[in-house]
């Protein structure tokens, strides 16, 4: 015993001289239950009364330096973190970070959305991972159709990346009654090859209007409309027929881009003109399929290109630009 109470002694003494000693570290070693101190008082109770006699004291005063050297560390502890609370200097400059700004798509989408507000459509959303027959079925895709083949759409298991935001569509058609106005912008996918023009992913925003006695010339109006109050007055525009399994007729618009530059003419073909959406009237068959009755109620549909717009409005050659996180393209558009 007598050798075991002078080799603590040592111990807590080296344990003083430690410029950095932990109070945590220091209870766990020594005043824990199986910390040095504790496993030794557990050794004196197991000696003859004659021995607890003759160490006794010793050990309780090797107890209480123990505690004591414990609470110094902790108070210790506590005027090391005082001391850096209450000595803060103040007159250090401060870097504030430059302020962020929204992508370029995003600010194309909210002033599309503004505008079509004001014609009296309201915002849709539906998800991402979309079934056969909201993707396909619903929009009067044939079983043998191109568009269903590993091509052209990516799958997941029996699901598929959407294609196109037309899926929403359906999805609102199922769930509401005529009249409906809506605009539906998200992120669609399609396996197709990356180009200046083109991406496996892209942005849509699509619009539907389902009522009674609406025309060709309705769908028409509306599309002037966006191109007048975003792209300005005078605005070059073509309209070509087209085919869309869920639209008849159906349209392509284009703006026309120009054929000044290599890269325009990269962008456009060499025909100068960049297709932005395609349109048309709703199908019968797909009101039908959403429980619409076509004898009474008709509509058209257009989906837009946003990022295609974007590249129209802010002068962007590449479509892959807008997603390469290029923090020096990015703040070109903080300002707007």
């Amino acid at each position: 015993m007598e050798n075991e109470i002078n080799a603590l002694k040592e111990q807590l003494a080296a344990s003083r001289q430690e410029p950095r000693a932990d109070a945590e570290q220091f209870r766990l070693k020594f005043l824990s239950k199986k910390g040095s101190v504790s496993v030794l008082i557990d050794a004196f109770r197991a000696l003859p009364p004659d021995e607890k006699k003759k160490w006794g004291k010793d050990l309780n005063q090797l107890k209480a330096a123990a505690e004591a050297i414990y609470e110094d560390l902790k108070q210790g502890e506590a005027a090391s973190v005082d001391t850096v609370a209450t000595h803060v200097v103040f007159d250090i400059p401060v870097y504030l970070h430059e302020p962020g700004g929204k992508h370029p798509i995003n600010l194309v989408r909210d002033e599309m959305l503004q505008i079509f507000s004001k014609l009296g459509f309201e915002p849709a959303e539906g998800p991402e991972l979309e079934d056969d027959w909201h993707n396909f079925g619903a929009l009067n895709f044939a079983e043998n159709h191109p568009a269903r083949d590993m091509q052209d759409t990516f799958f997941a298991g029996d699901r598929v990346l959407r294609t196109h935001t037309s899926s929403v569509q359906i999805r609102e058609m199922e769930s509401k009654k005529p009249p409906l106005r809506l605009v539906m912008p998200g992120r669609v996918y399609r396996n197709e090859a990356v180009s200046a023009r083109s991406n496996c992913f892209f942005h849509q925003l699509e619009g539907l209007y389902i009522d009674e006695n609406v025309s060709f010339a309705d769908l028409k109006q509306t599309l002037f409309y966006f191109v007048s109050a975003f792209f300005g007055e005078g605005t070059k525009i073509r309209f070509r027929p087209s085919y869309f399994p869920f639209t008849e007729p159906s349209a392509e618009m284009d703006i026309w881009a120009g054929t000044e530059t290599e890269e325009d003419r990269r962008l456009t073909k060499g025909t100068g003109w960049l297709e932005i959406l395609g349109c048309g009237m709703v199908h019968p068959n797909v009101l039908k399929n959403c429980g619409i009755d076509p004898e009474k109620y008709s509509g058209y549909a257009f989906g837009m290109g946003l990022d295609r717009i974007a590249m129209l409005r802010y002068g962007v050659k590449d479509i892959r630009d807008f997603f390469h996180n290029d923090i020096r393209f990015l703040q070109q558009f903080a300002a707007y």
